[in-house]
């Protein structure tokens, strides 16, 4: 140990047979088909709000949103670490290794304890890990940094054997989730119900602009975001029953970063306000 330095107390790094899994992936992985949803920009404070009014109710039929942590304030690194297996954490301070870790990378575990309940992968992501033990890894893109028209916006569908966009999934288009929901119908007939498939999918109807989703807005607001979460609401059955209607299925839904609307002076995202790296994350089995 390096002069001067100090050991990190071990109520700090926890004891990881104390760690509480919801879920043991072990036996998920190869039995379910997997769906990554992220609702792009979704501050937690809209989607509580939103959640205790009753104001997405099919969301809510599959549990309460959690407060998390993003691993990043916009929508690249954000992505780049939740595909690496570091999805947002508890918002509470929690001892690191207490902490519920769905997937982790067997490069890391050689030098951490590995919980029982988390996915071991190979390769630099866990969709790569995924593809690995049989999975037609699938992306439906949405934000910009999917369409693959540039190097960079090539970089995270890469990460896929599949991955496809259109213009007509751009947050610029109203009814962007509905085609994206029209495209994946299609796509997942091409699949055998005995086929595990890995499908993630970025919706971007919340993330700017959503002025068009209330009726009178002028511009983009926290109301007007909140109208976009009500509009992917009232939609997101149709995937789940998709994706039920293939048997069972494990979803991860949860946003990648929210955005300021003026909140103390700050505006939009890739910035590191309390608002922005506040996330809300849930998961459960169809």
């Amino acid at each position: 140990m390096a002069k001067g330095s100090k050991e990190i107390p071990m109520e700090i790094l926890g004891d990881i047979t104390k760690a509480k899994y919801s879920v043991n992936m072990n036996e998920i992985v190869g039995t379910h088909d997997i769906l990554f949803v992220c609702l792009d920009t979704l501050r937690y404070d809209v989607a509580f709000n939103e959640q205790e009014k009753n104001g997405t109710p099919n969301l809510n039929r599959y549990g309460k949103w959690e407060k998390r942590h993003a691993p990043g304030n916009f929508t690249y690194p954000s992505h780049l670490a939740m595909f690496a297996g570091f999805l947002p954490t508890p918002a509470e301070p929690m001892p690191m290794f207490e902490m519920e870790r769905l997937f982790i990378p067997k490069d890391m575990a050689a030098n951490t304890p590995t919980p029982k309940g988390a996915f071991l992968f190979e390769g630099a992501s866990f969709v790569e890990g995924l593809e690995k033990v049989g999975y037609e890894t699938i992306c439906v893109g949405g934000v910009g940094f999917f369409n693959k028209r540039t190097e960079i916006n090539r970089v995270l569908p890469s990460l896929f054997k599949r991955s496809y966009w259109h213009p007509s999934f751009s947050c610029h288009i109203k009814d962007s989730f509905e085609n994206q929901l029209n495209f994946i119908e299609r796509k997942l007939k091409e699949y055998d119900n005995n086929k595990r498939v890995f499908m993630y999918l970025n919706i971007d109807s919340i993330h700017y602009p959503n002025y068009f989703y209330l009726e009178g807005a002028k511009g983009d607001s926290v109301d007007t975001h909140a109208a976009a979460l009500q509009y992917v609401d009232n939609h997101i059955e149709r995937l789940f029953d998709l994706f039920r209607a293939r048997g069972k299925t494990f979803v991860i839904a949860c946003s990648d970063h929210g955005s300021c609307y003026g909140e103390d002076g700050y505006h939009f995202h890739c910035l590191s306000h309390e608002i922005v790296y506040t996330v809300p994350y849930k998961h459960f089995i169809l």
